[in-house]
């Protein structure tokens, strides 16, 4: 059976960091790419950041430079680290596994398609940055 939970979320000031965690069970982060998405209230679930079984990452472009997605092979969690949060960062942020997309591709999977296309998610972690 597979499960995602992550960690990590909280309210914190523009411009401060967070770190999520999604730890998994019932797969092996070897077989997987696994997705960083997040929700916002009104908004489409988008694709925030992405790795391979390969480590290969993918950002979209209003993360680039703040936020890096690594791998814990170890621990089978994979983490998200959030630097210089802005408001427009404020969401409920999800972690999700694929076992045939690359990054780039499980991360641009349409907004109003993705649930339904990938199968496997978290509970959700609420990320708040105040101004």
């Amino acid at each position: 059976q597979v499960q995602l939970v992550e960690s990590g979320g909280g309210l914190v000031q523009s411009g401060g960091s967070l770190r999520l965690s999604c730890a998994v069970s019932g797969i092996t982060l070897d077989d997987v790419t696994i997705g960083w998405f997040r929700q916002a209230p009104g908004k489409e679930r988008e694709g925030v950041s992405c790795i391979s079984n390969s480590g290969t990452t993918y950002y979209t472009d209003s993360v680039k430079g703040r936020f890096a997605v690594s791998r814990g092979d170890a621990t089978n969690t994979v983490y998200l680290q959030m630097n210089s949060l802005k408001p427009e960062d404020t969401a409920t942020y999800y972690c999700a596994v694929d076992y045939l997309l690359s990054a780039d591709q499980l991360c641009n999977v349409p907004g109003n398609r993705v649930t339904s296309l990938v199968l496997y998610w978290g509970q959700g972690t609420q990320v708040t940055a105040s101004s």
